[in-house]
């Protein structure tokens, strides 16, 4: 196994869970749940309090899997922090690098959850995990990984940049999943791929750092600056290389959506946490989607997560 750190956010997880008033509008391409009206009072059925954000969401998938994992984090001294450390005890997760911030509310993000088809919108408040440059990256020095696997960094380049070059000097291999914010400075962003390993987007994010409209050419594209670049497109599957090798691949399984987050985090993680552990590129794609799948057809960003030790069945894959 493999040991394994988790940089990215931690947020508490609040669902409203509603059959007949979260009920979406469409307004042309777009839609609103279109019955709650401005100074009503709605009945909602069901309340769940999860936790959730992309460190954490990763590394449950990294220790289930059986790997070593050290989730880096910001979180308060509150009860929604409290939550979200009695979670990482409980998942065997190493908290000892988790800042806990003073003057500080713990993210949290509120989920309106239609229970009949899995339509949500997520109202997030970043709190604690809207930053993130108070965290060394001379702590990778002590805690000497196999992998640094990154979500989002709200945008913030400079610590990305550091994590990067201590990860390249330590000989540590490294797996991005960049955010919307990181996105948004694109020319700064592409300068870091020489010191990615695996680089995981999906075609909307892939067509913003790159030209083209396929996934293959897309893909081909960010592997002559990655040497493996996985591109994903919902309910379309996607397209992966790691240089020696390139799949197409479908959706694990097509089952009814209850609640679709932590999906993307769930594949991300899932793929590296089966590559981590010795297996192929091609299982590791399988399991990624296999684990996606799974994460969705429950409430929570993290409670389908797999364990590694299921046995899978076949799924839409070919060599291209």
């Amino acid at each position: 196994m493999a040991r394994i750190v988790s940089l990215g956010s931690a947020l508490q997880d609040i669902y409203f869970i509603d059959r007949d008033d979260l009920v979406s509008t469409a307004i042309g391409k777009e839609a609103i749940f279109g019955k709650i009206l401005v100074g009503s009072k709605v009945d909602i059925d069901k309340i769940s309090y999860e936790v959730g954000g992309g460190g954490i969401n990763s590394a449950i998938t990294f220790s289930r899997h059986g790997h070593e994992v050290v989730l880096m984090s910001n979180i308060a001294k509150d009860s929604a922090g409290s939550a979200i450390t009695k979670k990482l005890n409980q998942e065997s997760i190493d908290d000892s690098y988790i800042n806990v911030l003073e003057r500080k509310t713990t993210g949290t993000s509120v989920i309106l959850l239609n229970e009949k088809n899995g339509e949500r919108t997520i109202l997030t408040y970043r709190g604690a995990s809207e930053q993130f440059g108070n965290f060394s990256e001379k702590d990778l020095d002590l805690i000497n990984p196999d992998w640094l696997y990154i979500t989002t960094l709200r945008g913030d380049l400079e610590t990305l940049k550091r994590f990067l070059k201590k990860a390249k000097e330590q000989n540590i291999k490294v797996m991005l999943n960049p955010g919307v914010k990181e996105l948004e400075n694109v020319k700064e962003l592409t300068k870091l791929f020489e010191y990615i390993d695996v680089l995981n987007v999906n075609k909307n994010e892939a067509m913003q750092i790159v030209p083209g409209v396929t996934l293959l050419e897309l893909v081909y594209r960010l592997n002559n600056y990655i040497n493996t670049v996985i591109v994903t497109d919902g309910t379309m599957g996607g397209i992966a290389t790691d240089s020696t090798e390139t799949y197409r691949f479908g959706i694990y399984e097509d089952l009814k959506v209850k609640d679709a987050t932590g999906a993307g985090d769930a594949f991300g993680s899932g793929f590296l946490a089966h590559l981590a552990s010795g297996k192929s590129f091609k299982n590791s794609l399988i399991f990624a989607s296999a684990n996606s799948t799974s994460v969705i057809t429950k409430i929570g960003a993290n409670k389908g997560i797999l364990t590694g030790s299921e046995k899978l069945h076949p799924m839409p894959i070919q060599k291209v």
